[in-house]
């Protein structure tokens, strides 16, 4: 597939334009014109490069790519020797980072209540049908304990789990996947009983116990491993593209 035709396909598919982002989505390394082989992961880091050179792949598909919002513009150091692996070897980087976290059917926060048995209700954010963060329910009511076990086999990883104060029963459940921990007090006022999200910050700890809710930090790899694994999947199934899903190790 032409390399500037599978990114119009993507983003016809993730629609970026509907976005305010804190990084350019699309295409943010030009590589080899026919891309036949697609390494997706979470991030482009080097270790992840490494192995799209190894794997003689002509694209690397990821949520966390290059160029953000306040970062250095300079291209040296790990910057330098990232895109200089990539251009040296005509890998094009594709890179979508909130257009990928709220979509409807790959989206990180889908995928994520998909493996924990959430339905999804609607947006934290009300009248915005883009809303990064979401909320839902589960089928069963579960203590603040079993839906901490539930994560943590779900997304082989043990959460932070912040329970003072906090409801008997977990039912009605917000989320946002990553480095989403200041929306808790919107799901506070939307009257969940718990939040999730990747990352946490000192003062989410207070925020949970004051306000009494069940909170659970799982991780920003970890909530966000699934999105572009499920993107890589569609592109697959019905693209007929050669992708393969390539898992960096980051406890964090």
């Amino acid at each position: 597939m032409n390399n500037l035709k599978l990114e119009a396909l993507l983003n016809d598919f993730l629609s970026p334009q509907l976005m305010k982002d804190y990084c350019p989505n699309g295409l943010q390394v030009e590589g080899k014109t026919e891309v036949n082989k697609v390494i997706t992961g979470v991030t482009a880091c080097q270790a992840l490069i490494d192995r799209a050179i190894a794997e003689h792949a002509d694209a690397i598909l990821v949520h966390h790519g290059f160029f953000w919002k306040g970062e250095a513009a300079e291209i040296r150091g790990m910057k330098y020797r990232r895109i200089k692996a990539l251009i040296e070897n005509g890998i094009n980087l594709y890179a979508y980072h909130l257009p990928l976290d709220v979509h409807s059917q790959v989206g990180n926060n889908v995928q994520l209540a998909q493996r924990l048995g959430l339905d999804i209700s609607g947006g934290l954010e009300i009248n915005n049908p883009r809303s990064i963060a979401i909320y839902g329910e589960l089928d069963t009511p579960l203590t603040g304990e079993e839906f901490a076990a539930r994560i943590a086999m779900a997304l082989q990883r043990e959460p932070l789990h912040i329970g003072d104060n906090a409801p008997a029963l977990i039912k009605k459940v917000g989320w946002c996947t990553g480095g989403g921990q200041d929306y808790i007090e919107l799901a506070v006022e939307q009257g969940c009983d718990a939040f999730i999200s990747g990352e946490v910050s000192e003062r989410t700890t207070h925020i949970a116990r004051e306000l009494g809710i069940h909170y659970f930090a799982a991780g920003h790899h970890a909530t966000e491993r699934y999105g572009v694994k499920a993107l890589g999947e569609w592109l697959a199934k019905e693209h007929g593209c050669d992708v393969e899903f390539i898992d960096i190790n980051n406890p964090v």
